[in-house]
């Protein structure tokens, strides 16, 4: 009988890298003139998996949100994985808004990922959905590389990774 081969698809940011491009677009925004004197905040939960940015209006809050950004591609963090919260009043006439970094597969988009890759009718291929991840197996690699390939050609809402392969 022939080895069952694998791989999991995942998703997530590197928070270590997270917290690298945070300080640097701080250390940015302190250097940079149209923020002298102007009270913002970047605050990196990394036990919740959040970034929350504070600014006294919305276009400072947009300037904040564009330096995390750039630095955020710098550093190789998805821009998919990172999910905008609502621009929220806060505190001392200022605007707040939260952004949650997306770690592993949610459920719905799992489900997906599972449905494409049986409609897509490839031969003796398995996908099951484990926790936050979804792991495809089938007997050819060649099978798993073209299920890699499809995958790669649509979009999904977040960044896939691909690993973990295995011969059984």
């Amino acid at each position: 009988m022939a080895a069952t081969q694998t791989f999991d698809i995942t998703t997530g940011c590197d928070l270590q890298e997270v917290d690298n491009a945070v300080n640097q677009a701080i250390k940015e925004i302190h250097q940079r003139y149209d923020f002298k004197g102007v009270e913002i905040g970047i605050d990196f939960k990394r036990d919740e998996g959040k970034l929350i940015l504070t600014a006294p209006d919305n276009y400072k809050l947009n300037a904040v949100w564009e330096v995390v950004q750039s630095k955020m591609v710098k550093r190789r963090v998805p821009l998919k994985n990172l999910k905008l919260g609502k621009v929220e009043p806060a505190g001392g006439s200022t605007v707040r808004q939260e952004i949650e970094l997306q770690q592993g597969i949610p459920t719905e988009t799992a489900r997906s990922i599972v449905k494409f890759i049986k409609d897509a009718k490839m031969k003796k291929v398995q996908a099951a959905i484990q926790k936050d991840q979804v792991r495809v197996s089938s007997p050819s690699r060649d099978e798993l590389q073209m299920v890699m390939g499809i995958l790669k050609e649509h979009d999904f809402g977040v960044e896939l990774t691909f690993g973990n392969y295995r011969s059984q």
